[in-house]
């Protein structure tokens, strides 16, 4: 017989789980990771370089007003239509580890939903099974962290952001992605730690009083 079993505890650690998913889901598809100045080609030789505008750099994607205007012949243009594309290796592996980690963060956050009604699997606690998989995914979100200012010296950030080499952005600055990215990968190691609360809440004594009295939805703070 199915017992659907919600507490405070329990559900909190499903809402952070959905959360860190679809933060570090959209942070990764994000082109605002790296933001500087890409200078425009001119035919007037005086003007030449001198124009620039905003220029956003993601792992996988750019994005630059002129995309959204009249197109026009910028230093940098889009790139990674292919895995082979992306700007450096560094940032090939940084995808690699993000995507696994997010990969394991979005099964984590899907089965967390079910364990309202499933506590259990093969006689071991889901919710121990789902804070192990979301430290191995935190591992695999900071090596990715580790490995993308490595590529900082790519040609793709050198042109849109001086003096940049390896974990040194130069005229770049840091976007709101990469924050998320870190913020998310903090809150993963959080999560992985509150799932143990999660399963102390779900199976201690007043529970299991509340079964016994054959209550099928069980409410606790």
């Amino acid at each position: 017989m199915c017992h659907v079993i919600v507490t405070c505890r329990s559900m909190l650690w499903t809402l952070l789980s959905i959360v860190v998913a679809f933060a570090e889901l959209v942070a990764f598809m994000s082109a605002d990771w790296l933001i500087g100045k890409a200078k425009t080609r001119s035919g007037d030789d005086e003007q030449a370089g001198m124009d620039s505008e905003p220029h956003y750099l993601g792992i996988l994607c750019l994005r630059t007003p002129a995309m959204q205007q009249v197109p026009r012949d910028t230093l940098c243009g889009t790139y990674a239509k292919s895995f082979g594309e992306i700007a450096s290796g560094f940032w090939r592996a940084t995808a690699i580890f993000l995507a696994v980690g997010i990969f394991i963060l979005c099964v984590v956050a899907l089965v967390s939903v079910f364990t309202m009604c499933v506590q259990s699997i093969m006689r071991k606690s889901i919710f121990n099974v789902c804070g192990l998989l979301q430290g191995i995914a935190g591992l695999f979100l900071i090596l990715g962290l580790i490995f993308y200012p490595a590529g900082w010296g790519c040609q793709e950030v050198i042109d849109c952001g001086r003096h940049a080499s390896p974990y040194k952005p130069g005229d770049c600055s840091l976007g709101w992605a990469f924050y998320t990215a870190t913020g998310g990968t903090v809150l993963t190691f959080i999560c992985a730690v509150f799932s143990a609360q999660a399963e102390i809440a779900t199976s201690s004594d007043k529970v299991q009083e509340e079964i016994e009295e054959g209550k099928n939805l069980i409410c606790l703070l």
